[in-house]
């Protein structure tokens, strides 16, 4: 049960991170619920590394959120920089 917990929260935050991001995104539920899991965690790097959280301990709402917003910068980055043919 916690998977799929972890899963809706992922979902909650890809989508606030994509309404407070401005620019069109073009992501289906897939890619928005690993976005939000992906902020969590890359949340909670950030977190450890500035003494937040310690070993063990997942990241808090607005780190996943902080998260998300830096993981969609990037992946907006790369999109625009190399469009298709």
């Amino acid at each position: 049960m916690g998977i799929i917990i972890t899963i809706i929260i992922g979902f909650v935050v890809g989508l606030i991170a994509r309404a407070l991001m401005p620019g069109k995104d073009v992501m289906g539920f897939i890619l928005t619920a690993l976005l939000g899991i992906g902020g969590a965690l890359i949340g909670k790097f950030i977190g450890q590394g500035l003494g937040l959280y310690e070993e063990g301990e997942p990241a808090g709402f607005f780190m996943s959120l902080l998260g998300a917003l830096v993981l969609l910068f990037i992946y907006n980055y790369f999109r625009t920089k190399n469009p298709p043919a």
